[in-house]
């Protein structure tokens, strides 16, 4: 027996926390379709270079956070941003109006194309998928997430082309959502300088810019799903070969996300 109180509450926890995740999961399918909507707008207004996926997993992860203030004791206290003070009552407004309509769609806007439908190639692959993102953890494991695979000869594309070499045009994002188990790396800006003095890519400023292993992007131009299309441009590709410094941070980057963790922080490469 454990006299210790906080050990006896967290035996406790251990015991109901599949449970408690379980019902976590499914309040955030309910409004995953708000926040799917929200990041493809984000994304038509900003450009393509906006990561949806991300943006939906960034904005999940702060609303946890903002939860835990239904249990501060006071003493600390999440921060919040001005625009949060009228949250509430919209996202009360919009749960009673789901629950009236039984629709999520919002009105049209004027000046604005309509929203389409979840289950065409602008959703990706509807709700679905999306509720795969929130209950099932993309499995970072196997010979593709070994660190050691990635040497001074490994080839790199970028992801707006490796996105036209499979046939979907300049939707980056799409790759990433359809394939979340590919790994990619966020050039930083080290690296983008890099990359544009070498004309791999424009210099784009802040824009993101992803790189993914070449062998990665042939495996699935060769699978079922991608090697009897029409739309199949394996030769948008244009692979590279990185200085032994960015692949070395990309060996980190790998360790870090199949280990479960954060990307590191970027590293400068040597003069």
């Amino acid at each position: 027996s454990f006299t210790d109180p906080v050990v006896s509450m967290d035996l406790l926890r251990a015991v109901l926390q599949p449970s408690i995740n379980e019902e976590i999961r499914a309040v955030f399918n309910k409004y995953m379709k708000f926040f799917q909507k929200a990041a493809i707008n984000v994304r038509d207004n900003v450009g393509e270079e906006v990561d949806p996926e991300q943006l939906i997993q960034e904005t999940c992860r702060s609303c946890l956070e903002q939860a835990k203030l239904l249990f501060s004791d006071g003493k600390k206290v999440v921060p919040r941003l001005p625009h949060e003070q009228v949250v509430p009552k919209r996202a009360r407004q919009m749960d009673e109006e789901l629950n009236r309509r039984g629709s999520p769609i919002p009105k049209k806007r004027k000046g604005r194309p309509p929203v389409q439908s979840l289950s065409n190639d602008r959703g990706v692959s509807g709700m679905a998928a999306w509720k795969l993102k929130v209950s099932e953890p993309v499995r970072r494991d196997g010979p593709k997430w070994d660190p050691s695979r990635l040497t001074e000869t490994t080839t790199f594309v970028l992801g707006s082309r490796a996105n036209k070499a499979l046939g979907m045009g300049g939707t980056r994002g799409r790759l990433y959502i359809k394939h979340p188990h590919l790994f990619k790396y966020a050039a930083d800006p080290q690296d983008k300088h890099w990359l544009a003095e070498q004309q791999h890519m424009r210099a784009t400023g802040g824009k993101m810019a992803y790189l993914l292993i070449e062998e990665d992007i042939r495996d699935l131009a060769a699978s079922d799903d991608y090697r009897d299309s029409v739309d199949l441009r394996l030769e948008e590709l244009k692979p590279f070969v990185p200085p032994a410094w960015m692949t070395e941070k990309m060996q980190k980057h790998m360790e870090t996300l199949r280990r479960g963790g954060d990307a590191p922080p970027p590293e400068c490469p040597p003069e």
